[in-house]
């Protein structure tokens, strides 16, 4: 274990045995940190929170602070992140809180830049780019392989499916579904994320079933109810448009348009 003598570790954090505490960082009661993970200069740490292994945590970083809600009145809530992760200078991340399942969540391999914001109740997959300055409001989904501009927001609530991509400043109020390229603010869709799909390995036969429900549900015409149903048939050959299908129903916002 390397801990800068400036650290300030307490007594009931639990840190690997290989874990790299950077000068004038702070780990604070109910920390914990796996295998593999170091934390930079300046940052600091709150509990409850379990970081998962192979972390890298960057200088003046602020993980797992109190929930920026107003109904949030001490109950205990969490902070979950996963392995891989790195997060960058002065990324700012909250626990959850009770209303709203009291768990932040973050899974794997993601990407955080500098000045990233997540609110409370958060949950974010795998394999996500957040460019410098992206912020999420309370409760927000964020897919896997999703990325997002610098400067983007995202509204409370909203749900981002899966290899979509936003744009830089784009003010997202919507849902956005799976694979959709979506920018403006606000944000509106503009296409399918066609070039982060090839980099992703999927087939052309794959992405034209994409691109084909992506007309289907914003340039045929149709009613939401329509497209939903034509879909539904799009759905039976493809996977990935029953992915879109099952957005629709889990959508609360409703959708970009």
């Amino acid at each position: 274990m390397s801990i800068h003598p400036t650290a300030i570790i307490d007594s009931s954090a639990r840190l690997a045995a290989d874990v790299s505490i950077g000068p004038y960082s702070v780990i604070g009661a109910e920390v914990e940190i796996g295998e593999g993970s170091s934390v930079g200069a300046h940052a600091l740490i709150e509990g409850p929170t379990r970081i998962g292994r192979n972390n890298r945590i960057g200088a003046y970083a602020a993980i797992g602070g109190d929930p920026q809600d107003k109904k949030y009145h001490g109950e205990r809530s969490e902070l979950v992140i996963g392995d891989g992760n790195t997060i960058r200078e002065f990324v700012t991340i909250n626990r959850g809180t009770g209303e709203g399942g009291g768990v932040t969540r973050i899974g794997d391999d993601n990407w955080m830049m500098a000045y990233v914001h997540v609110a409370h109740d958060c949950t974010i997959g795998n394999c996500t780019v957040l460019a410098n300055n992206a912020t999420l409001a309370g409760h927000v989904e964020i897919g896997d392989h999703v990325v997002l501009g610098g400067f983007c927001g995202v509204h409370q609530f909203c749900k981002i499916g899966a290899h979509a991509f936003a744009a830089m400043f784009a003010a997202i109020n919507r849902d956005v579904p799976p694979f959709v390229y979506a920018a403006g603010q606000f944000a509106q869709p503009r296409g399918v994320n066609a070039e982060g799909l090839k980099r992703r390995g999927f087939s052309a036969e794959r992405i034209a079933a994409i691109k084909r429900a992506y007309r289907t549900l914003y340039m045929s015409g149709k009613t939401l109810a329509e497209a939903r149903v034509e879909l539904e048939r799009q759905a039976q050959s493809s996977e990935d448009v029953r992915a879109f299908v099952e957005f629709m129903d889990r959508s609360e916002r409703a959708l970009v348009r």
